[in-house]
């Protein structure tokens, strides 16, 4: 079969679908309507759907003979950011958030593309059967942004409903390349993430007799200063980590030392013995600063992780990775094949990987979203592209949704030949 035939004949309609999707965003845990329209457009490719699984999750099931079964993974929430890209799509959608504030909606992220990349394999995959034998998992994820999505598909039972594939795919866009082009790397790709609360405890009194109180300002200041020195100190220069605390709440006027300051930070890593490290690190410190201030044992800091905001390092398998540089090369071109950099921000993609018994082959290759004018533009001025979760951030579509449909289905296809 001719792919990049194939992928032509659909793209005038998946913009279509594209640009749908992007006008009408929604945050995570609301994907009612994304999940109706990609379970009706997998429906259209006679893929039996199960709809609002985990949630607002959709599952499509295409079984074509025995072979392995690959999944190929779609996330579909939108982010609380007011779009500002001016072009005639553009969201204006105003919904409310989780803490009951009005907030514009926007897919600054680029799950649009990745829901239209799920149906363009879809449908491609569904008009091919002749050159394929196995079983292909189509999931549309939702709540991927605030990580619970994949959490709550599997602990629904979605591998042991649906089968566990031999073989996970999922794309992203990322703006810092062309969108004719993609990246692709073996090893990890994403960061593993985790989320703290540290309660910095005291005791509190007048701010003009100080002696007399025990100030948790102070401690909070030396524990975010001690706390950068685990990564510059404690591990190894060429492994990526990072640590920031992104939060400090406490005291109510400039004379009174408070009794407590609240902290939360966000911790970055890029494999279990790290995370491990980092954390025990980070209690340590804590623990050490405060007795070294003459805290009592009893008003020691506390250190709290956020469960529902600890995920695993997203890791490409090197066997997988290979069939999709190959199946990218044979048909966007060795030229815009490009080796990925990993990229400290978190996914829960990296949940399905470690979901079975034995270890599922797991890829997430990065779609370029920059158009080669913007993009050559930013070099002159040496400037970037607009980032992901800017409120500028717009992928064309044509070269974007091209790419990373033929680039999927490609993948799928090499697997299951």
């Amino acid at each position: 079969m001719d792919l990049k035939a194939q992928v032509l004949a659909e793209l005038e309609d998946l913009i279509g679908v594209y640009k749908k999707l992007h006008a009408n965003p929604e945050l995570s845990g609301q994907e009612a309507e994304s999940c109706k329209l990609i379970a009706d457009e997998l429906e259209a490719c006679g893929i039996a759907v199960t709809r609002n699984f985990g949630g607002h999750g959709v599952v499509g099931v295409l079984e074509n003979g025995d072979g392995p079964t690959v999944m190929v993974r779609g996330d579909m929430d939108a982010l609380p950011i007011t779009e500002e890209t001016g072009v005639d799509y553009a969201s204006s959608v105003k919904t409310t958030d989780s803490s009951g504030n009005e907030v514009g909606v926007m897919h600054a992220c680029g799950h649009d593309i990745h829901m239209t990349a799920l149906v363009g394999a879809a449908r491609v995959l569904s008009k091919c059967k002749g050159s394929w034998k196995g079983k292909v998992l189509f999931v549309g994820q939702p709540a991927e942004e605030v990580g619970a999505g994949a959490k709550r598909m599997l602990a629904q039972g979605l591998f042991e409903k649906f089968g566990y594939p031999d073989y996970c795919l999922a794309t992203h866009v990322i703006p810092q390349i062309e969108a004719s082009r993609i990246t692709v790397k073996s090893g990890p790709v994403m960061a593993g993430i985790f989320q703290l609360k540290i309660t910095v405890r005291g005791v509190g009194g007048h701010g003009a007799i100080p002696h007399e109180c025990k100030d948790p300002i102070v401690l909070a200041a030396r524990i975010v200063t001690s706390l950068q020195t685990i990564i510059s100190r404690e591990i190894n220069p060429l492994t990526p980590a990072v640590i920031t605390i992104g939060s400090i709440h406490g005291g109510t006027r400039a004379n009174i030392i408070p009794a407590e300051i609240v902290m939360e930070a966000t911790v970055r890593f890029s494999d279990p013995d790290t995370e491990n490290h980092i954390l025990e690190a980070v209690e340590r410190t804590c623990r050490f600063e405060a007795l070294s201030m003459g805290i009592p044992e009893n008003l020691l800091p506390v250190v709290e992780v956020d469960e529902t905001m600890r995920l695993p390092a997203t890791i490409n398998d090197s066997d997988l990775v290979d069939i999709v540089r190959e199946a990218a090369e044979e048909n966007i071109g060795t030229e815009n094949v490009l080796e990925a950099e990993m990229l400290m921000v978190s996914e829960d993609f990296s949940l399905f990987r470690t979901a079975g018994s034995k270890k599922i082959y797991s890829c997430m290759f990065f779609t370029g979203a920059t158009s080669a004018k913007e993009f050559n533009l930013s070099r002159e001025q040496k400037s970037k592209p607009p980032s992901l979760h800017n409120s500028r951030f717009c992928p064309p579509p044509e070269p974007t949704i091209k790419t990373a449909v033929t680039v999927m289905t490609g993948s799928v296809l090499k697997i299951l030949r």
